[in-house]
């Protein structure tokens, strides 16, 4: 009831587990509705202590079913593991020092998208990987539930990159870490870096 004075929630997803416990997932129809609900509802009380809201990084299976992704996410998965599996047993079959020349180790700390380093912390941050339809008060809306936010500027002739300010960098690191990977379409899985000082 406390959710849906805000918009059609879909489904309430709350798992009993103990990483999970005290968390739920409210799922909406609309991304207005899961929007308004955030302003609204971001601190209130709930039995005793201010709730705190963020978007979810990725798309509920519920809503990947009614957009028609979720065969997609499934293929993903399995894509995932057998890659996994294959490199597992290709790093298996290898000798120490065997390998092309200047061949680099993979595993660990890479980075999926290379040609986007992070900077040092900054109180900008860089996103891209935009949709097309990217508007400023898009972001906006994205990046003012988080405190210290202060603005979106975006790129003319470019709608794949923005910058978002912060009033200091361990804000823009709080907003950067939380909506790291966030998908504004299914598509585009925005990717957020430090802005180059």
């Amino acid at each position: 009831a406390l959710f849906s004075q805000f918009g059609h929630v879909v489904d309430i997803v709350a798992l009993k587990t103990m990483k999970m416990r005290g968390q739920a997932f409210v799922i909406f129809k609309e991304l207005g509705s899961s929007t308004n609900a955030l302003r609204q509802l971001q601190g209130f009380p709930f039995y005793g202590k201010p709730m705190r809201i963020q978007y979810a990084k990725t798309d509920s299976d519920i809503i990947s079913k009614m957009r028609g992704t979720f065969a997609d996410k499934e293929k993903k998965k399995e894509k995932k593991k057998a890659k996994t599996v294959e490199q597992t047993a290709t790093t298996a079959n290898k000798k120490p020092g065997q390998g092309t020349p200047n061949s680099v180790n993979t595993q660990g700390n890479s980075t999926p998208n290379p040609q986007v380093p992070d900077y040092p912390p900054n109180y900008i941050l860089f996103l891209n990987n935009l949709p097309e339809e990217t508007n400023e008060m898009m972001l906006s809306m994205l990046f003012n539930q988080f405190p210290g936010f202060k603005e979106v500027r975006l790129v003319p002739g470019r709608h794949d990159i923005a910058f978002v300010e912060f009033e200091n960098d361990g804000q823009a690191g709080a907003a950067r870490d939380a909506l790291q990977g966030f998908k504004i379409t299914p598509s585009h899985a925005m990717k957020i870096t430090y802005a180059k000082k």
